[in-house]
């Protein structure tokens, strides 16, 4: 299935978040993105464009030391997964903009949802980070470092459960790329869930076309089709400063683009994140421009 060549339409999603980060200011990463020429470039592509705005949590909420902001986040998370599952019912595509990466709990969650008559949805979750810490592992306490395990039934069901009785992905299809700062916890719950891991290490010595082949297979076959998310920080800082979590000696500009390349080759791409651009701590936009062009390949567009 590819909803992207099914049906053409295209609704994007702002979330204007930073409660699930320590870092302020990727609450404005949606209007960095949008200023970079998403909207014109996606329809120079061919694409209907719908611009459904900004999703804005409130002001006040709750908070405990291990989930910090946690009311305001899935306030925000529930928001946005009836948003995007009043794209789905249209037959549109979700191309969600964060803020910061705890909107991936709502966004996924409606997909997951969605498609359960269906079968299940595959996962590439590409980020320096797992994200799959829950209220228990966590040692920061930020949210936007739980929602992977949330959407899998292995995080915080508050984050993902809004009276819909979640759909909860197999880890099966779940696929994390180019992470290379886990924390220990962390990583061994990955393990123990029986996700796939490419970290950093494995992009080296294999390269970015053999990791993401084997990515789209095993999130691909199977499956409905894939979910893409997509966190700048996977990058290394010289091509993407703008980002509040940044861990040196990333993936390269070019590596990004190969992944979101491969992703559009393979026809399964069904909804997409692209999260944690913040615009204070940027250069001239230049990780903004980076978010779009990452969305614009994995949306189809070529060089040749």
């Amino acid at each position: 299935m590819n909803t992207i060549n099914k049906k053409n339409e295209i609704d994007i999603i702002g979330v204007q978040i930073d409660f699930g980060a320590s870092q302020k200011g990727v609450a404005m990463g949606p209007l960095s993105i949008r200023y970079a020429g998403l909207k014109p470039s996606l329809r120079a592509m061919g694409y209907n464009v719908h611009d459904k705005g900004d999703i804005i949590p409130p002001e006040d909420g709750m908070s405990l030391r291990n989930m910090i902001r946690f009311e305001q986040v899935n306030a925000t998370n529930k928001e946005l997964y009836d948003a995007v599952t009043d794209t789905l019912d249209k037959g549109h595509f979700p191309l969600v903009l964060g803020g910061d990466h705890s909107i991936a709990a709502g966004s996924v969650s409606a997909v997951a949802k969605h498609y359960e008559g269906e079968g299940e949805i595959g996962i590439i979750w590409i980020d320096a980070h797992g994200d799959w810490n829950s209220d228990k592992s966590t040692v920061s306490g930020n949210m936007h470092g739980m929602p992977y395990s949330a959407v899998c039934g292995w995080g915080p069901s508050s984050m993902v459960d809004f009276g819909q009785d979640p759909h909860y992905v197999s880890t099966a299809h779940c696929v994390q790329v180019a992470g290379h700062d886990f924390d220990k916890a962390e990583a061994e719950r990955m393990k123990e869930a029986g996700m796939t891991v490419f970290p950093i290490t494995d992009v080296d010595t294999r390269g970015m076309y053999e990791v993401m082949k084997d990515a789209i297979k095993i999130a691909g076959d199977g499956t409905v089709g894939i979910h893409l998310s997509f966190d700048v920080d996977a990058i290394t800082p010289e091509y993407a400063p703008g980002t509040g979590t940044p861990v040196p000696n990333g993936i390269t500009a070019r590596e990004a683009f190969l992944a979101a390349e491969m992703i559009a080759d393979s026809g399964k791409l069904i909804s997409m994140d692209l999260v944690e651009v913040n615009p204070i701590l940027d250069e001239r936009n230049k990780t903004g421009i980076l978010a779009s062009d990452i969305i614009q390949l994995a949306l189809g567009k070529k060089v040749y």
